[in-house]
């Protein structure tokens, strides 16, 4: 089994477990990046996020936490696998240019903070274009909301007031109502919604990285001397890594996250025009003009709060499978390549 193959299963099972521990802090998150009201979004500032989700659970059940949570554990998958396997596959490619320049007498055969930002920068872009759509259906679903009659009543429509819709919206809100919805707004294209801004976000990961990448490297040198490099370090400080390095990339990009969630969630025919994006740019300069900057960190502190943990708790299993996966395989070779007993 090959080290990218590693990584990116790793990577998936990870993101998974992380996923399920820190989904309902995820979507209160996603309601308040896309409150368009000012006074309901003030509101929400004062508020702290656990009295939020407890205003979710009495208003339209448990359930609505964890919206949208089956297209989402498929996203996880798929993005944490297909990213890591290709950064494993960039970084690889990248060690061996720099050791060809350490051959040459140009710097020390590692790679560098700029290095390890282009690596994850790439990495980062392939996961995008390829897992784009289902985090557009994960959006919608986390979005959608449902008054205590249409749980009461099932077989009942309910009149939904996310983002200010006034339009109908059944009881029940699926993956294929999602996927209908998207095709009929704006055809295979509305599958990529918000594109632009997670592109330009790819830089969230490659901060992270970058970062992880960093400190790792300064820990391993600073533990060289009577700890044997990376097998040396303990859980808890992967996860203290994994939480550092997420904190920073995610103070440095949240404005471009609550743009493409606005351009991701429904906007219904019937919105004010101040609030409905033909874009992302028109998306800012109408957030700037009618709701100031403010509006940009709506709900960051539930967001540091839950991808701090996610990252944490990603990079520690991440870690301990990676180690795992090795540990047996060096096994498995070494058992076949011993001599038969007498």
């Amino acid at each position: 089994m090959s080290d990218a193959l590693i990584n990116g299963v790793a990577g998936a099972s990870g993101g998974i477990i992380a996923q399920l521990i820190t989904y309902p802090l995820q979507t209160v998150n996603t309601r308040q990046q896309t409150e368009r009201d000012l006074s309901k979004s003030k509101s929400i500032s004062r508020d702290g996020t656990l009295k939020q989700m407890r205003q979710v659970v009495k208003q339209e059940g448990w359930g609505r936490l964890y919206g949208g949570l089956a297209p989402s554990l498929v996203g996880t998958a798929a993005s944490q696998g297909v990213y890591y396997y290709f950064y494993q596959i960039f970084r690889d490619r990248a060690e061996l240019v720099s050791l060809a320049r350490q051959r040459k007498g140009i710097g020390d055969g590692s790679l560098g903070m700029l290095q390890s930002l282009v690596v994850a920068s790439l990495a980062g872009s392939v996961n995008v274009l390829l897992t784009n759509p289902i985090w557009v259906i994960v959006t919608r679903m986390q979005t959608f909301k449902k008054s205590k009659e249409a749980i009461q009543k099932h077989d009942l429509p309910t009149v939904s007031n996310d983002l200010q819709n006034v339009t109908t919206e059944p009881s029940h809100y699926g993956m294929l109502d999602v996927i209908r919805e998207l095709y009929s707004e704006a055809g295979l294209v509305g599958l990529w919604k918000g594109v632009i801004p997670t592109l330009i976000m790819v830089s969230n990961p490659a901060i992270q990285f970058m970062l992880y990448e960093t400190m790792l490297k300064k820990l391993k040198k600073k533990r060289a001397s009577n700890m044997k490099g990376a097998e040396g370090l303990t859980a808890v400080e992967i996860f203290l890594l994994g939480a550092v390095a997420k904190l920073g990339a995610t103070v440095a990009t949240y404005p471009l996250l609550v743009v493409k969630s606005r351009l991701q969630a429904k906007q219904g025919v019937h919105i004010d025009k101040r609030h409905h994006y033909q874009g992302t740019w028109d998306a800012i300069t109408k957030m700037i003009r009618y709701e100031g900057l403010f509006q940009f960190y709506n709900g960051m502190g539930t967001k540091i709060v839950q991808s701090v943990f996610a990252a944490a708790f990603l990079f520690v299993i991440k870690e301990e499978l990676v180690r795992m996966s090795r540990f047996l395989l060096t096994r498995t070779n070494s058992s076949r390549l011993e001599p038969p007993r007498p």
